[in-house]
């Protein structure tokens, strides 16, 4: 990942941006896009490709969503919001209320899923919604004229979305894979075998697809495949957890985090206000810096190049591999 995150990537409600939907409409079947605007107009925060940003739904959901549009655009995000048929409530929400003029809050614009500008090819595997954040990938190297290619997946051409805007990007450098017309679903062995030495994979789409390139993958080089995860996978044991304790090197404060506590509920306990959303490891929102002590990382952000660092860590989900850490608290 290019770039540090500081410890304070989470957002306070200081810090929420208010937008207003500009436009909203159908992307493919059961795909929506939404496109965000500054009220009044004027510029928003800057966003890199791979960024996602916090969706603060008038019902009090919390929703992360990838940004599609080209990074270079100042005046817009644009999101695309496929509805779940095992929705928890925010996609059914977004699709049966959001549109046009209505004001929403959100977080500014933060990357889990960067895009490597010294890669030398790309390949990007997607499966239904996860094309959302490889579509600003595509473009930025469209724009920089890199070499690129994308193998995406759908259940059908009618629930592809962006479809036709990848066509008309290159449509020589994308395959397609509609599971009603192959009458299976992708074979993802065969679409990893593709890759080449120098080529980075990118890879974002529905747990199944993204445990198989994890599994097929897993004897690359070191960094090669980069995953944006939607949902956290299910795993067959549950890791096992000791007890530690963890100081707040700012407070002076030290506390007991119990097996079957996270630091981050031990903290809201103990009347710290740390910024989180997910509280899976998922979007990155309660990154913290380690001062001392050994993580023991479980989430499904950081690179493998940042949990060797130990100098970064989720307090949702993440403990301790040492007796104790020190955290910048």
């Amino acid at each position: 990942m290019h770039g540090t995150i500081a410890a304070d990537a989470g957002v306070t409600s200081a810090q929420l941006l208010t937008v207003q939907v500009a436009d909203a409409r159908a992307e493919a079947r059961d795909v929506m896009t939404f496109e965000l605007r500054a009220p009044g107009g004027g510029e928003l925060p800057p966003f890199e490709p791979g960024s996602h940003l916090d969706l603060h739904l008038p019902n009090g959901l919390l929703r992360q969503y990838s940004l599609t549009n080209d990074w270079r655009e100042r005046d817009r995000y644009v999101i695309g919001v496929g509805r779940a048929e095992s929705s928890r409530g925010g996609s059914v929400y977004v699709h049966s209320h959001l549109r046009a003029g209505m004001q929403l809050k959100i977080s500014p614009p933060r990357n889990n899923f960067p895009l490597d500008p010294d890669a030398e090819r790309f390949l990007f595997i997607a499966g239904g919604i996860g094309v959302t954040p490889i579509m600003a990938m595509i473009r930025w190297c469209v724009a920089h004229s890199r070499p690129w290619r994308i193998i995406y997946a759908s259940r059908s051409r009618q629930r592809a979305a962006f479809y036709e805007e990848i066509c008309g990007l290159a449509e020589s450098c994308a395959q397609f894979h509609f599971d009603d017309e192959a009458g299976q679903v992708l074979d993802v062995a065969q679409a990893v075998s593709s890759w080449s030495p120098g080529e980075r994979i990118y890879c974002c789409g529905p747990t199944p697809l993204m445990e198989a390139v994890k599994s097929l993958t897993a004897k690359l080089p070191a960094d090669t495949v980069r995953f944006e995860w939607f949902t956290v996978p299910e795993s067959d044991e549950p890791e096992e957890s000791d007890s530690f304790s963890v100081r707040l090197e700012r407070s002076g404060k030290e506390f007991q985090v119990p097996a079957d506590r996270s630091i981050l509920e031990v903290l809201e306990e103990n009347g710290f206000e740390v910024p989180f959303s997910c509280r899976e490891g998922l979007c990155g929102t309660c990154l913290t810096n380690v001062l001392a002590g050994e993580p023991d990382h479980r989430d499904y952000v950081l690179s493998d190049e940042e949990r060797a660092s130990g100098k970064l860590m989720t307090i949702c989900c993440s403990r301790a591999k040492s007796a104790s850490l020190t955290l910048d608290l």
